[in-house]
């Protein structure tokens, strides 16, 4: 039978709902959930076991680390959550020292093919770090990215337009984080490119520069709302990690705006950086990056993403000094 087993390190929010979207999941046969606290992994491994029978088939229970041994895919979710007044910088010292212990203990656990997913923040970062850490193929090491701003963004344009957000085709590239970028250029409506359907539709202001760039900082601080509202987002990001998740183990080519490792990119303007792009997702991994055609604004906006993002790798390379 096709490996389908799934490891989750860290059963915080994120972990869990994303443990519960997993469980409803028919591609997934086994879920084993790692964290800190063993009683709380246990616990949630144990009420969603008590739903089995509203499911198809499948082992969910807590583990350590010898149990992640034959996971196709494991999903990292562990990490220390950003605190009122707490720097980002703070936040990626205190999370490569959380994941220091979690890289050790993961790696003779590991098999020829499995696959790591990096959700914890600042995740461009932390899959570049997974990748040194590891040594294995960049495709193996992928990260969240901006899956879940790409789904922000159709959801903002659906509101607009009052089109179905499935018939809705654009994505947010670069950093997950303020630097990201909205693709207008490659962004169209069931292949209608945007400023045709504007014509057709009458939603002209909606292809106007300032409406654009508002619609862009909705999605950008987006997070920021919802954490002011409830301190904390999950529902969406594990559905995006379900996704992810599930067209690895069905080998579906799909394409996704993960974060991968990206080099030589716009005439060599970008070298050995993980950040998000649209790229093609299977059983093996990321296959390829599609070679997209963006505005000249656009390709020098993902490059100024790209190197705010790899100006963080000394720190990492700090880090990794101080190790030694």
């Amino acid at each position: 039978m096709e490996n389908r087993k799934i490891a989750i390190i860290g059963d915080g929010a994120v972990g869990s709902t994303t443990a519960y979207t997993m469980m409803q999941n028919d591609a997934i046969n086994e879920i084993v959930i790692l964290d800190v606290n063993k009683n709380k992994a246990e616990g949630d491994a144990l009420d969603m076991h008590h739903g089995m029978s509203f499911v198809s088939p499948k082992l969910i229970y807590a583990g350590d680390y010898k149990d992640v041994k034959g996971s196709k895919i494991i999903v990292i979710t562990a990490g220390s959550p950003r605190k009122p007044g707490q720097t980002r910088l703070d936040l990626l010292k205190n999370n490569l020292v959380v994941f220091d212990d979690i890289l050790d203990n993961l790696k003779p656990y590991l098999e020829e093919d499995t696959i790591i997913l990096v959700v914890s923040n600042p995740v461009d970062i932390m899959t570049y770090y997974t990748y040194l850490r590891l040594g294995i193929d960049s495709s193996r090491v992928i990260g969240s990215g901006t899956m879940l701003d790409t789904t922000r963004l159709k959801s903002i344009i659906s509101e607009e337009i009052g089109i179905d957000p499935r018939n809705i085709h654009t994505f947010v590239v670069g950093e997950h984080g303020d630097s990201e970028v909205a693709a207008w250029s490659v962004t169209s409506i069931s292949g209608m490119p945007l400023m045709d359907f504007c014509q057709v539709s009458g939603y002209c202001d909606f292809t106007t520069k300032n409406h654009l760039d508002e619609l862009q900082n909705k999605v950008r601080y987006a997070a920021h709302e919802i954490i002011s509202k409830k301190g904390a987002t999950f529902y969406a990001i594990a559905l995006a990690i379900n996704k992810i998740v599930e067209v690895i183990v069905n080998d579906q080519n799909s394409v996704l705006t993960v974060s991968t490792l990206v080099n030589d990119l716009f005439d060599g303007r970008i070298k050995n950086t993980y950040f998000s792009l649209p790229v093609v997702v299977n059983r093996k991994g990321v296959k390829y990056i599609l070679p997209l055609k963006y505005s000249d604004d656009e390709v020098d906006q993902i490059v100024k993403s790209a190197n705010i993002l790899s100006k963080q790798y000394e720190i990492i390379e700090e880090h990794l000094a101080n190790k030694k």
